[in-house]
């Protein structure tokens, strides 16, 4: 047989392959077309063009038989491994969809990572013993595909993107302190009075000053200019230095459950509080979604779907700055 090497591997090449391997194990062109759903003529057809891809005889074919050349024989055996790899691989692949598996990349605020995820994880990861879990703590979502994640669980508005994006909840920005810091500078009644009072501030990344302070009741809105001489830039050394007696904090309720239901900090101006802040989870096209990450996002949605305690089920009004926000 003459060779044509004109013709490189293409994706013909593949399924030309596939019907190869198929007419070996079953041990005739009939029973090949069959397991494939072809006539017996288009799987001849073929194996033709296959034979004049890599210009060698593959069969010896007589009128009740057909049989590997030597030449076949070692073709065969040469890409049978590569063949089996690709099944393999193929299997894998669509294994994922039904198999919470491999390893599971979450991009997140340093917040929800402390106070909501770690906390509470340990029963999803015994639940999904093949499942590993990576938190990375990001300012920003940042590119989302690029860096390899698979899911993020951000707070803050959304923006246009080609990502789909869940609302899973919207707490309410509280201020609190500790009762020894209260003891000591007395309870604020009115949000101006919080102007006389030592504040533990979060850093605004946008601009390097802090986040301004605003209260909301029955829909009006009071911008309260305060001061203090401690800034952080992320929720953890917030609420650490509130429950160390620094100051007074905007917090997010999400994050003060415990300390506020076991008095370790009191809130402070309750009535105020009507201003929210929306919890959002980032992921790819739902289409083509992981087993791995549905079922991530089904922890996710039983671990935030209780209101915290004392929140309207209807937020009257929510936080206006960026997608990222008050951390």
């Amino acid at each position: 047989m003459t060779p044509n090497r004109s013709r490189g591997f293409d994706r013909h090449s593949l399924n030309e392959l596939g019907m190869l391997s198929a007419v070996v194990e079953s041990g005739s062109f009939v029973r090949a077309g069959e397991a494939l759903g072809l006539t017996q003529s288009a799987v001849s057809r073929a194996i033709a063009r296959l034979e004049g891809r890599v210009g060698i005889r593959l069969f010896h074919r007589t009128a009740r038989a057909i049989a590997l050349t030597d030449e076949g024989r070692r073709f065969y055996e040469s890409v049978a491994p590569h063949l089996a790899a690709i099944a393999e691989a193929t299997n894998e692949a669509g294994d994922a969809s039904t198999r919470v598996r491999g390893r599971l990349r979450v991009n997140v605020d340093e917040g929800i990572a402390q106070f909501v995820l770690t906390p509470r994880l340990a029963p999803f990861l015994e639940q999904h013993p093949e499942l590993s879990v990576e938190l990375a703590i990001r300012d920003r979502m940042g590119d989302l595909v690029g860096e390899g994640f698979d899911v993020a669980i951000r707070f803050g508005i959304p923006e246009p993107s080609a990502l789909k994006s869940r609302l899973l909840l919207r707490t309410r920005v509280i201020t609190c302190a500790s009762p020894a810091y209260l003891a000591r500078h007395g309870q604020p009644r009115r949000p101006v009075d919080l102007e006389k009072h030592r504040c533990v501030l979060m850093r605004d990344p946008a601009t390097g000053s802090h986040f301004g302070w605003e209260y909301i009741r029955d829909k009006k809105v009071v911008s309260v200019n305060v001061s203090g001489q401690l800034m952080v830039n992320g929720s953890g050394p917030l609420l650490a230095a509130v429950l160390g007696g620094q100051g007074i904090a905007q917090v997010l309720e999400l994050y003060t459950r415990e300390p506020i239901a076991d008095g370790r900090l009191v809130q402070v101006l309750p009535e105020w509080a009507e201003e929210t802040y929306p919890l959002h989870a980032y992921h790819h096209a739902t289409r083509f979604m992981s087993a791995k990450v549905r079922a991530f996002l089904d922890f996710v949605v039983a671990l935030t779907r209780e209101d915290p305690p004392g929140e309207a089920p209807r937020a009257r009004r929510t936080r206006r700055e960026g997608p990222e926000g008050l951390p």
